[in-house]
Parts: C-alpha cells; structure tokens; sequence
C-alpha cells in the first residue's frame, strides 16, 4: 500500500511579512503517517509548515501555501493507492499579495478575498481506481456539513471532527463511509485515533 498523507496548516500572503493561516498543529496527519508506516505502508507526506519533525520512514514534501500543496498532490496522487487528506488548508486568500509591507494608514483597510484550490475535490475527481479519505473540521451541524463535504468532492470516507481537535494531543472522530453510515467512532491520544484509522483501512481498503 502506497499512501498519500496532507498535514498541517498552509499559509496565504497579505504582504512579504503577513499572513492567513490557523491553529493546525498537524499532529493528527503526522500520526497518520507514523502509524502507516508502523504498519508498513509507503507513505508520502505533504505538509504545510509545522514545528514537528517530518516522521522517520516517510517521503516528505514541505509546501508553504494552498497552491503549492495542490500542485504537490495532483503529481504524487497517480502513484498511491490512496490519500488521507489531513491538512487545514487555508479556504481564501487575498486576490492581490502587496510587495512590501502593507503600512498603517490611519483607519480601516479592506482587503478583497478569493478562493483558495480546492486540493482535496480535485483529488477526488481524479480518483479513478485509488480511494481518499477526507476531514471535515465542521463546528455548526457538523454531520450535514459533513455528508455534503463527502458528497461534494467525491471521498469514500471522511473523518468528522470538531473545532477543539485543532492543536489538541487528543482527537474525537466521527469516520462516516460515502453511503452516509458511520462505520466508526474513534476518540484519545491522535495517535491512537490515527491507529485505529490506518487499522480500518488495512483491512477495508487495501487491495
């Protein structure tokens, strides 16, 4: 099994030295990997910037914004079997990044926004035979956003999880399949989530 893993934040300039991004620590993609691996998975890991060590016995691609993580997955994707996406990518980002330093001005400042890459509809539009798993980070009806998240952009499964994963050491996942049946709850220690989850999916996805 050849796994593709997305972890961790990206970032979206405003100018040289300011940025949109959040909280993700990516520790629950890189437990995904590391349990992966312990089970004896190839894995390629794209992650946004962190403050954790890549885990030993990965393959590891450091990307900074959306378009890079996009562009990173579209070339590995063909080569896995499959993808866990992981990564909080940044949803927006402003439609013109200022040389510089954006200068105070006395009063407020407008900046216009536009959508970011949807990496992880893109990779299950180009899916063919491989299978991807997704996260939603939903907090307000989590599971309907959710089902239409999964729906959306073609997953076969997706990890529901909530606001307070986000920079936690503990997770609590809800891991609901794409005819809408939770097959599974998994809460405790991310790596122990990410155990159970690479556990599921040794034993339902593997070909």
């Amino acid at each position: 099994m050849r796994l593709l893993v997305t972890a961790g934040p990206t970032r979206e300039y405003l100018d040289d030295v300011r940025y949109l991004s959040n909280a993700s620590s990516g520790r629950m993609g890189y437990a995904i990997v590391q349990a992966a691996v312990a089970r004896g998975w190839e894995v390629v890991l794209i992650s946004g910037p962190v403050e954790i060590a890549p885990p030993v016995g990965c393959e590891f691609h450091s990307v900074m914004t959306t378009a890079q993580m996009r562009d990173e997955a579209v070339r590995l994707f063909p080569d896995c079997d499959g993808v866990i996406a992981a990564a909080a990518v940044c949803d927006y980002k402003p439609h013109t990044r200022i040389e510089g330093k954006i200068s105070k001005v006395g009063g407020p400042v407008t900046l216009e926004m536009i959508e970011t890459d949807d990496v992880l509809a893109e990779l299950g539009a180009s899916k063919d035979h491989r299978w991807v798993v997704g996260f939603a980070l939903e907090a307000q009806n989590p599971r309907e956003n959710a089902l239409q998240k999964l729906r959306k952009k073609n997953c076969d499964w997706i990890v529901l999880n909530g606001p307070q994963a986000i920079g936690s050491e503990s997770n609590s996942v809800e891991f609901i399949a794409a005819s809408g049946e939770t097959v599974a709850h998994w809460q405790g220690p991310k790596s122990m989530v990410a155990a159970d989850l690479i556990e599921w999916l040794d034993t339902h996805a593997a070909r």
